[in-house]
């Protein structure tokens, strides 16, 4: 039985109907709930990312706590969450290996080819390299 999920939440409503299956997936099995929101920075210094990232990262880890508390109120006790930088499918992927999590959920945002193509697509990303199950929630 799968019993520590990851959802990739970017706060979207793809992302926010994928933390609620995982959740009710968690509710039923017994099982917990790893949140991970991912900054990507692109432009700017290194130094400027690091400074950007150490001055927000609590802020933006405790406004996530809050949003997911707001929509699964007394749930805190099958939730950790944490926001990490980096590109979102490493990101998601290294947190299956650094925290033993055996099932990823990821919303699906629907793009044309053309974005799809120029950005990519997390959920096609997870789902080709991922060594655990995913469910893509649409």
């Amino acid at each position: 039985m799968l019993k520590y999920s990851l959802v990739g939440y970017d706060g979207s409503a793809s992302s926010k109907q994928a933390f609620r299956f995982a959740l009710e997936w968690a509710r039923a099995s017994g099982g917990r709930v790893r949140v991970v929101s991912v900054v990507q920075v692109t432009e700017g210094s290194a130094d400027t990312c690091a400074l950007m990232i150490t001055d927000s990262g609590a802020k933006r880890c405790t406004a996530l706590l809050d949003e997911l508390r707001e929509m699964a109120p007394g749930a805190e006790a099958l939730i950790d969450a944490e926001v990490v930088r980096g590109s979102p499918g490493d990101a998601l992927l290294d947190q299956v290996r650094r925290h033993g999590i055996d099932h990823i959920v990821i919303g699906h945002t629907e793009r044309g080819a053309l974005a799809r193509w120029l950005l990519g697509s997390v959920s096609g990303e997870v789902l080709q390299r991922a060594h655990v199950p995913v469910t893509v929630v649409r």
